[in-house]
């Protein structure tokens, strides 16, 4: 197909050599030319580099438009001819009064290509003399590190890198020390010292975050998260961040980081929980719910306001009751029926309505010594202190029949049936007395 295309295009290229004058600025040189554009595109797209490269060539020719010489050129260092490439730019530097700096950049390309690394570096220093671009800084980089000459490769980025401070020459410099050169410490101060003056930006945090992972420095691998957090509030990078805190344990200051990026979520009310501050935990669930809507919240923030409180007044108590009555009317949860149910017993609000609560929650978890410590603590308190007995006679076997709270029932309990044998020997010695 493209040799027919190529043949429809010499053609074009013969006929339109009548054309009698160049053309005028903002004007196509010839007629045809979109259409051999097009065509060297289409060659480009599907990786047909040969052809591209003959419809440059006649583009060129006619129209004398530097832009299609440097995509003839580009083309042949996709398609491998790197000796045509030497061959072409060596007679265009030679002919030309002033050194075209992309010509000399494809000819560097060129001899890397065939692995001429002094004719590489020889072109590459003339290049960065002509432009200063850091681009150029780092292609005569890469030959010298092709040379294993590491400290000249270094030597050049430094100055590079003193004229603009260039990020991406920093990059290289900063890889050639770790890497090659056995320079770790310098590697990281210098990514360091740059993040401090001009900001942590996504190629120097990851350069960063690449050499503390590599040294195993997690307290490295934190500190450039949190910076580069600061300016890119990413989830991905809070997640590392809290993955960190997480695996050093340190709950508190993830806590506070959290507070202090202002990130009111589900981690930060359990940190809250776990930390025992009931009162930020209840107004973080509060607004949670009111957020979501999600009914687990209201249950949550009436649970911890009932723990933020040692001795609650009974008004604050029936307040909580109803808002756990509205949570289990909704989702009748273990948890929850539990908890309302205590709640009710403890404060003797309706003792008979709490432990139906609680038995609900049994039929759930039949097992669980704090459901059953509930359903005791009931009896207890409708004085039937022998049924709560035999109730925490089966708790103190379960996993957590040794809680403190579960405990302090235990003993109340079993106070409450000495004062009623004793109250019993009592009463027996007086009938007998009495005869």
């Amino acid at each position: 197909m493209y040799k027919n295309i190529l043949f429809l295009a010499l053609i074009l290229f013969f006929s339109a050599c009548s054309s009698p004058k160049p053309p005028a600025p903002n004007e196509k040189a010839f007629e045809g030319e979109d259409l051999y554009i097009l065509y060297a595109l289409q060659a480009e797209q599907i990786g047909s580099y040969k052809t591209a490269v003959k419809f440059y060539q006649i583009l060129y020719e006619r129209s004398k438009k530097r832009e299609y010489l440097y995509h003839e050129l580009q083309n042949q260092l996709a398609a491998g001819q790197f000796k045509e490439v030497v061959s072409k730019t060596d007679a265009l530097l030679k002919d030309s009064k002033k050194i075209d700096p992309n010509i000399l950049r494809y000819q560097i390309l060129a001899y890397v290509h065939q692995k001429q690394y002094d004719k590489a570096r020889e072109g590459a220093i003339k290049l960065v003399k002509l432009t200063n671009k850091s681009e150029d800084y780092l292609l005569l980089s890469d030959i010298y590190v092709k040379l294993k000459k590491y400290n000249m490769a270094v030597k050049y980025l430094d100055g590079a890198y003193s004229k603009n401070y260039d990020e991406r020459i920093l990059d290289r410099i900063s890889i050639i020390l770790f890497m090659n050169l056995g320079r770790q410490k310098d590697a990281i101060a210098q990514l360091e010292t740059h993040s401090r003056m001009f900001g942590c930006s996504k190629i120097i945090c990851n350069r960063l975050l690449s050499f503390y992972s590599k040294l195993g420095d997690v307290d490295g691998m934190l500190s450039v998260y949190k910076r580069y957090y600061k300016i890119n509030k990413n989830d991905e990078v809070l997640a590392k961040i809290i993955q960190i805190y997480t695996y050093k344990k340190d709950y508190i200051a993830l806590m506070h980081f959290l507070e202090k990026n202002g990130i009111e979520n589900e981690i930060l009310l359990q940190l809250y929980v776990n930390a025992g501050e009931y009162k930020k935990a209840y107004k973080l669930a509060t607004q949670l719910y009111r957020q979501t809507e999600d009914i687990n919240y209201l249950g949550q923030a009436a649970i911890y306001e009932y723990e933020a409180y040692k001795h609650p007044k009974q008004k604050r108590v029936q307040k909580i009751a109803r808002e756990l009555q509205e949570v289990v009317a909704k989702k009748p949860s273990a948890l929850y029926l539990n908890y309302l149910g205590y709640l009710l017993i403890d404060h003797n609000l309706d003792i008979k309505k709490g432990m139906k609560y609680v038995r609900k929650a049994l039929q759930k978890h039949p097992d669980s010594a704090y459901y059953l410590d509930s359903l005791a603590w009931g009896y207890y308190k409708l004085h039937k202190c022998q049924k709560a007995k035999r109730i925490f006679d089966r708790v103190r076997k379960l996993e957590g029949g040794d809680d403190k709270e579960v405990l302090k029932h235990y003993k109340k309990v079993v106070q409450c049936l000495k004062k009623r044998k004793h109250t019993t020997h009592k009463r027996s010695k007086k009938k007998k007395g009495a005869k």
